[in-house]
């Protein structure tokens, strides 16, 4: 009886071979998916220097509008000071709108029999006298307001600073002791009292309210842009 030799074949099968390779065909299929996402994912993204340098930038710009901002804001709070100090330099008046001149300070006039402490301005009795800065009324009366009877009816008006005001021969005196008044407000009309050979205004501007302290009242008017 003769004997069957069975001869196994070493070699796979063709639907185990068909399988492995789909298998890893499938296999490199999603290593190299996974690679190429990551490639694509890491090229378009900033690295972590260029986010370091878009945030300075950022910054430094933020900063220099804050800076610009601040600037202009100091520019125009300088602006607005000297422009209030430029008005409030102008703000000073005549005691009197139209008016001619008469005894100046230091002279004698025909209006005054001494030596002159003031600046007279020729008006007609009953003109409206105007306070030539605001301020506080702090002599108001007969008697020249406490300085004496030349004076006649006057009027003594503190600027502070040491800067006084004071109107005299007045026929009315509309204003009183602890007033406060602006700029041009009516304080009197003109008159002919006290020592006056005329009616008008007598105009001195004091380091003090009482007499004895005035200085030239048109040169301080100069000085504060009013021209006499």
């Amino acid at each position: 009886m003769s004997k069957r030799v069975s001869f196994h074949s070493r070699r796979p099968s063709l639907s185990r071979v068909r399988g492995a390779v789909v298998a890893a065909g499938l296999g490199t299929s999603m290593v190299l998916g996974v690679g190429a996402a990551f490639a694509a994912g890491t090229a378009g993204a900033p690295d972590a220097a260029n986010l370091i340098n878009i945030s300075a930038a950022e910054s430094v710009a933020k900063q220099a509008a804050a800076q610009g901002k601040a600037a202009k804001a100091a520019k125009a709070e300088r602006a607005a000071v000297k422009k209030a100090a430029v008005k409030n330099a102008a703000a000073w008046e005549t005691p009197v709108r139209h008016y001619a001149l008469s005894a100046s300070f230091g002279n004698d006039g025909a209006r005054w029999a001494h030596k002159h402490s003031g600046q007279d301005f020729a008006v007609p009795i009953g003109t409206k006298v105007k306070a030539a800065h605001g301020g506080t009324v702090v002599k108001a009366g007969p008697n020249g307001g406490g300085d004496g009877p030349a004076y006649g009816n006057a009027v003594v008006i503190s600027h502070g600073n040491g800067v006084y005001s004071q109107y005299a021969h007045l026929s009315r005196i509309d204003v009183h002791i602890g007033q406060t008044v602006k700029t041009g407000e009516k304080i009197a009309l003109s008159g002919n009292t006290g020592n006056s050979s005329g009616p008008h205004v007598h105009f001195e501007i004091r380091t003090t309210p009482n007499y004895g302290s005035a200085i030239n009242p048109v040169s301080f008017l100069h000085k504060h842009g009013v021209m006499v």
